[in-house]
């Protein structure tokens, strides 16, 4: 993260408590995974910023900035372990979610924990490249 790019735009385009929160949330994701890629995705009329995603083999999460909440989003999240309960938000179907309110306090190892449990979930879907076999 040594260089401004459009994370650090949707971030600094968020001024209040939620630009800090996912500004905290986005070091969690990096240092769970430093080699995880982030970018800002699906911007439209309703979210003109966009959300920021951070991916490695694959999808791992997506930062959403809501009116009242930031919401941490897995779309694997049914099959990620979560020992300690964050996840309190799209409970159903496949995806999980974490909202994080204003002052609300962080369980950081937990967290890091979900994001590398995601980043595994990704690299054990990885297949490796066909070989061809060749007759002689």
């Amino acid at each position: 993260m040594t260089r401004a790019g459009p994370v650090d735009e949707l971030i600094a385009k968020t001024p209040d408590w939620r630009g800090a929160m996912l500004g905290k949330l986005r070091r969690l994701v990096h240092d769970a995974d430093p080699e995880i890629a982030e970018d800002v995705k699906w911007k439209r009329p309703s979210n003109p910023l966009g959300s920021a995603v951070w991916s490695h083999d694959g999808m791992v999460c997506v930062g959403i900035i809501l009116k009242e909440r930031v919401r941490l989003a897995f779309s694997a999240g049914s099959s990620l372990p979560d020992p300690k309960k964050l996840f309190n938000a799209q409970l159903l179907g496949k995806s999980r979610a974490i909202d994080v309110s204003q002052n609300e306090k962080l369980d950081k190892q937990a967290l890091k924990a979900i994001v590398k449990a995601g980043v595994g979930h990704n690299l054990a879907k990885t297949r490796p490249a066909k070989t061809r076999s060749r007759s002689t």
